[in-house]
């Protein structure tokens, strides 16, 4: 149905999108296609630390950067699907325990046939929109800080 690829790809996209955004894109969910399933929590949103990592010119040894603030949650669905319980997971940079609640939640929807389709145009697609416009706005601002320098030959001599 999904492939590892896709699933990193909406878990980014979710983690990445701004909490106000993500809600009402959930409530325009509910209101289209009714009420979501019921969940539990396996693991509550919590938060902690993460060490991140860089590279010297991106591909030179790795070096300890700093530490990150991030919550992460995971949710299981009440409904089975197949027999098997849908776990979903959430994993946001900062402190939104409500974020992290609500990427886990469009994982585990994501994950079934039913609301697939769904959660990925309603959810999915207008965020990752919005952060491709953001990156665009981003570089166009960049842009236009450019400047070009170059050396003048002097007239002495």
């Amino acid at each position: 149905m999904f492939t590892i690829p896709e699933r990193q790809s909406w878990i980014s996209t979710l983690a990445r999108a701004e909490l106000q955004q993500l809600e009402h894109l959930i409530e325009s969910l509910v209101s289209n296609f009714h009420q979501l399933p019921n969940y539990t929590f396996l693991r509550k949103p919590e938060i902690g630390l993460v060490m991140v990592q860089g590279r010297a010119g991106a591909t030179g040894e790795a070096f300890n950067l700093g530490d990150m603030t991030i919550t992460r949650c995971v949710v299981q669905l009440e409904d089975m699907v197949n027999g098997l319980p849908i776990s979903g997971f959430g994993y946001i940079g900062g402190r939104s325990q409500r974020h992290a609640e609500l990427a886990a939640l469009c994982d585990a929807l994501l994950q079934t046939a039913l609301w697939h389709d769904q959660v990925h145009t309603t959810v999915i697609l207008p965020i990752q929109q919005s952060l491709a416009q953001q990156q665009h706005r981003k570089q166009r601002q960049t842009a236009a800080t450019k400047v070009n320098f170059f050396t003048m030959v002097r007239g002495e001599g």
